[in-house]
């Protein structure tokens, strides 16, 4: 038996390939090892201890329960479970369906991916930067900062209901261009038809991927790469011009200095050199307040494109008609070649003065007359022109609001900002208290701490650090200066406490500051695969040994007990003990001890 690593890595060296049709794929998913390496990577995740459709969940996990997945994949009686829909809060009020697979549609779809990805993610194109390895929302905002520098309009693009709205014969055509085996088709097939189970009834799935599903974001991007494709296309047909005409304007400063200079030469006088003097510095100066190119040059224009998922911006250097040339173009496109419509109200055509709003951040082209002396030490306007990522604050308030941290008066017409204190956490400790607030502040900070103005998050910090204190003066019915003479060394918020082994540590409130990080670091990025590395199996080593974990007995048939959270343990029963002690949420047990352990008798 073939290892994943060597699989996986036999099936992406073809995968640049376009011309190559991928033959008998169907009978990797017979490799033992592929299984084990997807249970690896998807055991730990709390919502498998959520049980699916058909009541089942990670918790039991053994080798014969993988070898029967694989028996009935071999005879193709394997057929996915509907999927159990959710409902999940949106930021602007409304649902989001979500649905819930069986775990073992899980284990299955996880082997798909690895297998797809694999084939796929060499052919996709740098601009797709959604569900993809070492590429996130970062990468997609470093890149329009580094490449959208320049330009006048912004097409903001939105898929109308993206996932749910995918064709199903389209998805299987465009898989077919690749992949020639019907079984693997088939079975594809197979999952994009589960349907779904709400209110104990089952509905049949017509069009979209399985929301929820590990596939869904691969097979969103093996859809959408058709888009890139035909956008890198379109690029290179509207992209006109080597560079621009140059600026007539400039070339008077540039003709009065030159003049000048030569006239220094001759003078020898000192007052009248430094009348000469000033005179060159105020035409460099004007120089740099005018662009080099002719911004109304007609023959020239440039077209930028980045998507994220179902999300995508242009920029464009041009005018307004060639911006709403472009989006009628990627509409036509879409409703003819992938069945899918844009979204009017959110698909918007901005000047780049104004902001364009794009993975949560606002997104304009600076106008600046700003001046720095480059490394030659010529004059030059260093931001007019650039890309501005922008943290409003609106998004800081939809967010303190969400963590229910913030209250709005108003007063003379103003809005004012105050403090609130969250109940919902005044039975926690002190510590659980704090480290809820610097885990919000730090994964805020995380995500918008590309923004140039990412400094504005000091005000997010003193809402949410007087929200602590309400909230611990709630909790010990007293007052907020009170709380904070109590608590505050050397004037930074501090909770003393024991650990584990009855050392006395302490910890503070965030105090790390607001700094930009580089956005460009990982800009870079291309489509060169590295080799595949899949490290060793230890779940799977763990249930191979044979050996009850809790009670020593030799079992060929061991089970892996799954909790969803160690802190959901009271560490009074021994399995508790033990899975505490090693930092582990799974612990291998023999049949007698699992089943013991579920019924809650094992002591």
């Amino acid at each position: 038996m073939r290892n994943s690593e060597g699989v996986l890595n036999s099936l992406a060296k073809h995968s640049k390939l376009s011309a190559y049709k991928y033959e008998r794929l169907y009978r990797v998913l017979f490799n033992k090892q592929m299984y084990y390496v997807a249970y690896q990577r998807i055991y730990a995740k709390p919502g498998n201890m959520t049980p699916g459709s058909d009541g089942k969940t990670v918790d039991g996990m053994n080798l014969v329960r993988i070898e029967k997945l694989i028996q009935s994949l071999k005879d193709e009686s394997y057929q996915p479970q509907p999927s159990k829909r959710i409902y999940i809060p949106k930021k602007n009020g409304k649902v989001r369906p979500l649905g819930i697979p069986a775990f073992n549609d899980k284990l299955v779809q996880e082997v798909i991916r690895m297998i797809i990805e694999a084939i796929y993610e060499g052919q996709f194109q740098n601009c797709s930067y959604g569900f993809r390895p070492n590429r996130s929302c970062h990468t997609a905002l470093a890149q329009i900062q580094k490449t959208f520098n320049g330009a006048k309009w912004f097409v903001e693009g939105d898929i109308k209901g993206f996932f749910d709205n995918i064709n199903h014969q389209v998805m299987i055509d465009i898989l077919r261009e690749r992949i020639s085996d019907e079984r693997f088709i088939r079975l594809i097939r197979k999952f994009l038809n589960a349907g779904y189970i709400e209110d104990w009834k089952f509905h049949k799935t017509r069009s979209g991927t399985p929301q929820g599903g590990i596939i869904s974001p691969i097979l969103a991007n093996i859809y959408l790469d058709k888009l890139d494709k035909y956008v890198m296309e379109y690029i290179q047909k509207f992209d006109k011009g080597e560079k621009r005409k140059t600026n007539k304007a400039r070339i008077e400063y540039e003709y009065g200095k030159r003049l000048a200079v030569v006239k220094l030469k001759k003078v020898i006088d000192k007052d009248e050199r430094k009348i000469i003097i000033k005179q060159i510095k105020a035409f460099d100066k004007g120089r740099s307040l005018i662009s080099c190119g002719d911004e109304m040059d007609c023959d020239y224009r440039r077209m930028k494109y980045v998507r994220y998922a179902d999300d995508f911006i242009i920029g464009i250097i041009g005018s307004k008609q060639d911006a709403q040339r472009v989006k009628e173009d990627i509409k036509s496109f879409l409703e003819s070649k992938l069945k899918l419509e844009l979204s009017e109200e959110k698909t918007l055509i901005t000047h780049s003065e104004k902001s364009a709003k794009f993975l949560g951040y606002e997104i304009y082209v600076r106008k600046s007359n700003l001046t720095k002396r480059n490394k030659v030490g010529h004059i030059r306007r260093a931001f007019n022109k650039k890309v501005y990522l922008k943290l409003t604050t609106d998004v800081m308030k939809k967010k303190l609001l969400e963590y229910g941290a913030l209250e709005i008066k108003t007063h003379n017409g103003k809005e004012q900002w105050k403090p609130r204190a969250r109940v919902q956490f005044i039975n926690n400790d002190d510590l659980e208290i704090l480290d809820r607030y610097n885990s919000e502040i730090r994964g805020f900070y995380n995500y918008y701490s590309i923004a140039n103005n990412v400094s504005m998050m000091s005000a997010f910090k003193y809402i949410m650090e007087y929200s602590m204190y309400k909230t611990l003066a709630r909790k010990y019915r007293t007052t907020v200066v009170k709380i904070a003479r109590k608590y505050k060394q050397n004037n930074v918020f501090t909770v003393h406490f024991k650990n584990k082994k009855g050392e006395n540590k302490i910890r503070v409130f965030y105090n790390d500051g607001f700094k930009r990080k580089n956005p460009n670091h990982q800009s870079w990025l291309d489509n060169n695969i590295s080799p595949f590395s899949i490290t060793t199996t230890s779940l799977v080593d763990r249930l191979k040994a044979n050996v009850c974990e809790l009670c020593g007995a030799k079992d060929g048939n061991l089970h892996m007990h799954h909790v969803r959270k160690l802190k959901g343990l009271d560490n009074k029963k021994p399995w508790e003990k033990h899975m505490i002690a090693r930092h582990r949420k799974t612990i291998a047990l023999c049949p007698r001890c699992h089943k013991l352990t579920d019924m809650g008798k094992k002591d």
